[in-house]
């Protein structure tokens, strides 16, 4: 079992359109494709305006499998182009995770 950790931060003026840009369009594909996340939430205190979540694959080639077929969803690219157009990301941050023997998930 592998983890998908990413972080985006995003401007502030623009934290709960993305939000709701992401619920309504992007999670619904997403979840089709890669299945429920571990956890989606946002930040309350340290780094503010950032959105944290996990997603959980089998293997490397699964997540890449899943990943490739969401990017290829139209109504994911059209997620994207509606997210783009937004411009609410200031940066993004992606880890593989593996959890250890004794923590398992």
């Amino acid at each position: 079992m592998i983890f998908d950790l990413r972080i985006y931060t995003l401007h502030n003026n623009k934290f709960a359109a993305w939000l709701k840009l992401y619920e309504e369009y992007g999670h619904p594909t997403q979840v089709k494709h890669c299945g429920e996340p571990v956890f989606y939430a946002t930040t309350e205190v340290g780094p503010l305006n950032q959105v944290v979540h996990v997603w959980k694959y089998a293997s490397q080639a699964d997540r890449e499998k899943k990943r490739d077929a969401l990017m290829a969803d139209p109504a994911f690219k059209d997620y994207l182009a509606k997210s783009r157009e937004l411009g609410a990301h200031q940066s993004q941050e992606c880890r593989i995770l593996k959890s250890t023997s004794f923590s398992p998930l």
